[in-house]
């Protein structure tokens, strides 16, 4: 019979507004070679909203500020460790956020690269349509509390 694991981990779709417009962070995973919104496992006793901001930083090598919970994202994925086979259901929870400071050059080793790209390159870059549709629903609320202003 094969193992069922449940992992939780949290992520952020970070924006910034430049002289070029807006533009989201996206990093690219070792050893995959993928474009992924940076997210990471939630450490021991940390909530989503801290572990968020944590990943974020270790991996786009940026400091943000939350601005609101996106949505959740549930999938599914078989791994093999030691020899067994596990099946995983991950949980993603995705925020969006503000960046405040820091490079995207700093990212930590887990990442072959991290950049700053236009929303319609992220949409294009990223692997996965969920978090295309992650970020679509943060580019949705971002025109909504503009608009309110």
């Amino acid at each position: 019979m094969i193992k069922t694991r449940k992992q939780v981990s949290a992520g952020g779709v970070a924006f910034k507004n430049d002289e070029d417009g807006l533009k989201v962070a996206v990093v690219l995973m070792l050893p995959e070679m993928r474009w992924q919104l940076p997210k990471g496992h939630l450490d021991p006793g940390e909530t989503a909203e801290e572990a968020a901001l944590r990943e974020v930083n270790e991996e786009a090598g940026i400091v943000c500020e939350l601005i609101s919970s996106i949505n959740s994202i549930e999938y599914w994925f078989t791994t093999d460790r030691s020899g067994k086979t596990e099946r995983i259901h991950k949980t993603v929870h995705f925020f969006l956020m503000n960046y405040l400071s820091g490079n995207v050059t700093d990212h930590d080793d887990e990442v072959a690269e991290a950049r700053w790209v236009t929303p319609d390159e992220a949409l294009e870059m990223l692997a996965f349509q969920a978090e295309k549709d992650v970020v679509g629903s943060g580019l949705e609320m971002l025109t909504r509390t503009s608009a309110g202003r």
